[in-house]
């Protein structure tokens, strides 16, 4: 077949179109060299699918999994001279810690004791009003509880004042017993609870339950062998009853705080408007007198 001449070559790269053979025989002169040359270079790019793949007789190695990636830490970096910030748990905020405990109420003396009363803000009872601080012996056979304040012993400073306490006088003086030697009088809960409208209303379970701690205390400190209940706030503030349990519940029985017998009666000022009921209280002073020890 007739060889590509150097011309022909030429003319077919300008075209984009190369030879599709070459002589297998060595060229004959050196420009036939260049020629070749100059064909192999201008040849275009073969675009199209790619040719389908033979696998070889022999058997192909498979090839070697590539070694594992390792985590490497830059030899220029700077060591830390401080250790990062590392958040901290919300449970040792500041912010959210607990405030730390008062002093402890059953450990105090008469002094604490009161000073505590006066600073108490456990409840929205007494803000704005002064507390009624018990009143009697230091020492005594007796430990009087009634309910709460009336606007009298508020005046007064002092619980059960007026009438009411004139009637707790005669009372104790029927059995033997007077106020001033024989009965610690308090208020169960320390400040006279009021209403929006500035009258006396219950106090609430949150309330008794912040001064249940004071009356306590109290007991302890007057080192009472009896304690008498007056009203069905203070039986039932005391004997964890539902405050609106009738009283004729407690009446009648035995119970105890602390280990110390506590008997329930009526409140004197329910007595005045209801003088039939004073044989109850008297069954009930001759029980709590019982308990104690005999003149």
């Amino acid at each position: 077949m007739k060889n590509t001449s150097r011309r022909d070559a030429l003319f077919l790269a300008e075209m984009g179109i190369g030879p599709l053979w070459q002589l297998r025989h060595a060229p004959q002169a050196e420009g036939d060299v260049v020629a070749e040359a100059a064909v192999v270079e201008a040849a275009p790019e073969v675009v199209g699918p790619a040719p389908a793949f033979e696998p070889a007789s022999a058997p192909i190695p498979a090839p070697e999994p590539a070694p594992a990636a390792r985590v490497h830490t830059p030899l220029s970096a700077p060591p830390y001279r401080n250790p990062p910030p590392v958040e901290e748990d919300s449970a040792w905020d500041d912010s959210a810690a607990p405030e730390p405990a008062g002093p402890d109420v059953a450990t105090m003396d008469w002094a604490g004791l009161r000073q505590a009363i006066a600073a108490c803000k456990d409840c929205a009872c007494g803000e704005g009003r002064k507390p009624v601080y018990g009143a009697g012996p230091r020492q005594a056979r007796w430990l009087v509880v009634a309910g709460t304040p009336s606007a009298m012993d508020e005046q007064a400073g002092q619980p059960l004042a007026g009438d009411p306490g004139k009637l707790l006088d005669n009372m104790l003086h029927a059995v033997g017993l007077s106020r001033e030697r024989d009965a610690y009088v308090t208020p169960l809960v320390k400040c006279r609870p009021l209403n929006a409208k500035g009258g006396d209303r219950a106090p609430t379970p949150g309330e008794i339950a912040a001064c249940r701690p004071f009356i306590e205390r109290e007991l302890a400190l007057v080192k009472a062998s009896t304690v008498l209940t007056l009203g069905q706030v203070a039986a039932n503030g005391l004997l964890d009853r539902a405050l609106q349990e009738p009283l004729a519940g407690a009446r009648g029985q035995v119970h105890r705080l602390n280990e110390t017998p506590l008997v329930a009666t009526l409140h004197p000022g329910e007595l005045l408007l209801r003088g039939e009921n004073k044989a109850l209280a008297w069954a009930d002073l001759c029980r709590a007198r019982s308990l104690g020890p005999r003149d």
